[in-house]
Order: structure tokens, then C-alpha cells, then sequence
């Protein structure tokens, strides 16, 4: 099972490929890159930075969107981060999050990423396809009208597409190369999903895809107390569709379904404390204890060791570890898991 690493690209090019170099040396399979304009750097113009910077590393997007970018613009990104590094990069969509919300925007429904994702795949394949036009601003100064065109020198990119409904994860294995499981690691709701993606692959008639499961990594003797961080990341879960599996694990939290004075976001709050504060009404202190051991991969380095093993078992093909920031660098998380976890999966 692969093992990798969120970098949220939130510092200046040179020291996000300096820290991806020591992310490579110290033995990380993979880097997974998220994309939000407004809260960091360009994810393609980051990744192909590190994609030149380092030799061995996968690199992927977690994730990029077909709403504020267009699917040939993505398509012309991925295939030229894949030519720096070729047989490396990986490109993650996902319905947008929070890179539509700030812009005033939604997140893509099923049926547009269903058909971002074949427009991008046939470019990435050098097929041809048709583009609809639109009239401009001035009704009727241009038609509108059919273009076919396509993308030069196609490259294979694979696409995984990251989901957490039973939509997007049947859509997963329908279509895309890989899934990525934004669930967590409880094995009753990674089991659910892990079910819908098989779904939709046989109903598609194809053989399953790669599962990579995002989780909330922090190595600690002392649960109870580090587990206070996870407040935002408990509440907002519950407000997306996660409430009834956390229930059923015994975590209970009464979530609204608006949050006032947290931006822009639970998960990329600014600043994470207040957001804590905010959260102390809706999550008791037991309950993200709870959570953190359930669903978030905190504990000794062997807990962790023995959770990712499970995972393995469990036909998890890859695994990236994320600290609560985003704004920076996860430098705690890749030296405890350098020093004290990765030893013990390598031996393992």
C-alpha cells in the first residue's frame, strides 16, 4: 500500500520543493497537492515545479475541478505536468469545494463530472471533441456554434476522482482509474464506500479501481488532548453527509446547517483556533475523541502502523496523510511519520 502526503501549496515554489524533496527522501510514495485560488497557489504550476524538482515520487492533485477550470484547460495541465514526470502524476477532480464557494459558484453536479471527465480523458487520448460555443454578451454577435478540436501530442494521465456520496462513488468506479475516499478509515464507513466504487465498476463492466483513502494523521501518546484540533474537521463532516455513519459509531454531533465567523470554510479555516471555539457547541470533547480514533489516524506510531495494516487488508491500495493546516506545511506530520511510522510499514 502506498503511503503519502498532503502538501498544501501555501508557501513560495522554492520551499514547497525543497520540503517535497525531503517528503521524497524520507521515503513517501506520493504527494497529493489540493487546489483553492484563493487560499493557495496554482496546484499545476506547484506540481509541475516539484515535478521537476524531484525523481521518484508520485504527484497528484487533491483535488482540481471542472468548474472553475475547464475540462480542456485541465486536460492541457495535466498532460503538461505528466510530460515533466512521466508515469508520476496523477490528476484528482472532485465537485470543487472550496474553490467554487468563495467565487459565488457550486460544486459540480453528477452529470458535469461525468462529462468533464470523458472530455478530458478523450483529449488526453488525442481524440477529437466537440465544444459548443455560446453567444457573447451582446445577444446574437456571435452564434452558437460547434467546434471540434483536440489536444497535440496526447499523454496518458490517469484520472481518479475523489467522493464521499453513494453517487460519486459509484461514478468512481464507472469511469474514472482510481477513487479517492474521502471518508476516513472507520471500517464501517470505508467498507460502504468501498462497496459503492465496486458497484459502479461492475455495473460498467470493468475490473475495480485503485481505492486511496484521505485521512487526518497526527502521531501522539496523548489522544485526548490532540484530538481538540479536530473539531472543524468532525462538525463539517457531519454537515456533508457524515452525520448517521459518526452516529452509528457512537459520535454524536449536533451540527447546523449554517456556521456564522468561521472562514471561508470549516476545513480551511484562517484561523483554526477560533474555528475550535466555534465548534466546542456542536462537538463534545469525547466525541472527537471518538472521532479521531475511529475515523482520523491519531495515536502512537504503532496504532498508526497497525491501522494502515488494516487498511492494506481491507484492499486499500494507497493512503494520504493530512495535517488539520492549510495554510502551512505539514512539517510535524512528515518528520513523526518519517521517524516513527514508515519504518514499521517498510518492515511490515
Amino acid at each position: 500500500m502506498k503511503v503519502g502526503l498532503r502538501i498544501p501549496p501555501c508557501a513560495p515554489i522554492p520551499d514547497l520543493v525543497a520540503f517535497a524533496r525531503e517528503a521524497e527522501a524520507a521515503g513517501l510514495d506520493q504527494l497529493w497537492f489540493p487546489d483553492s485560488q484563493l487560499l493557495w497557489r496554482d496546484v499545476f504550476a506547484v506540481t509541475a515545479a516539484v515535478a521537476a524538482g524531484t525523481e521518484r515520487v508520485g504527484l497528484g492533485t487533491a483535488v482540481t475541478n471542472v468548474a472553475t477550470r475547464h475540462p480542456a484547460v485541465v486536460a492541457s495541465a495535466a498532460r503538461t505536468v505528466g510530460e515533466i514526470a512521466p508515469g508520476r502524476f496523477v490528476l484528482g477532480l472532485g465537485v470543487g469545494n472550496s474553490s467554487v464557494g468563495p467565487v459565488g459558484m457550486a460544486p459540480s453536479t453528477g452529470r458535469v463530472l461525468r462529462e468533464g471527465m470523458a472530455t478530458i480523458r478523450a483529449l488526453l487520448a488525442g481524440d477529437e471533441v466537440d465544444f459548443h460555443g455560446g453567444e457573447t454578451e451582446r445577444s446574437g454577435a456571435r452564434p452558437i456554434e460547434t467546434v471540434r478540436s483536440r489536444l497535440r501530442d496526447p499523454l496518458d494521465v490517469p484520472l481518479h476522482l475523489a467522493a464521499s456520496g453513494p453517487r460519486n462513488l459509484r461514478l468512481a468506479g464507472e469511469t474514472a482509474d482510481g477513487a479517492i475516499l474521502l471518508s476516513g478509515v472507520a471500517p464501517g464507513p470505508l467498507a460502504f464506500a468501498t462497496a459503492r466504487v465496486a458497484e459502479g465498476a461492475q455495473a460498467a463492466g470493468r475490473e475495480p479501481v485503485p481505492i486511496t483513502v484521505s485521512a487526518f494523521c497526527r502521531v501522539t501518546d496523548d489522544v485526548e488532548h490532540d484530538a481538540r484540533e479536530l473539531k472543524p474537521i468532525c462538525t463539517e463532516i457531519a454537515r456533508n453527509g457524515g452525520g448517521a455513519a459518526m452516529a452509528a459509531a457512537g459520535i454524536e454531533v449536533a451540527a447546523p446547517e449554517r456556521i456564522e465567523g468561521v472562514y471561508p470554510d470549516l476545513v480551511h479555516a484562517e484561523d483554526w483556533d477560533a474555528a475550535v471555539r466555534v465548534c466546542d457547541a456542536y462537538v463534545s470533547d469525547e466525541a472527537v475523541v471518538r472521532f479521531a480514533r475511529e475515523f482520523c489516524l491519531f495515536g502512537s506510531a504503532k496504532e498508526i502502523d497497525a491501522r494502515l495494516g488494516e487498511l492494506a487488508a481491507a484492499g486499500v491500495d494507497g493512503v494520504f496523510l493530512q495535517h488539520v493546516g492549510s495554510y502551512d506545511l505539514p512539517e510535524r506530520l512528515l518528520a513523526d511519520v518519517a521517524r516513527d511510522v514508515l519504518p514499521a510499514v517498510r518492515a511490515r
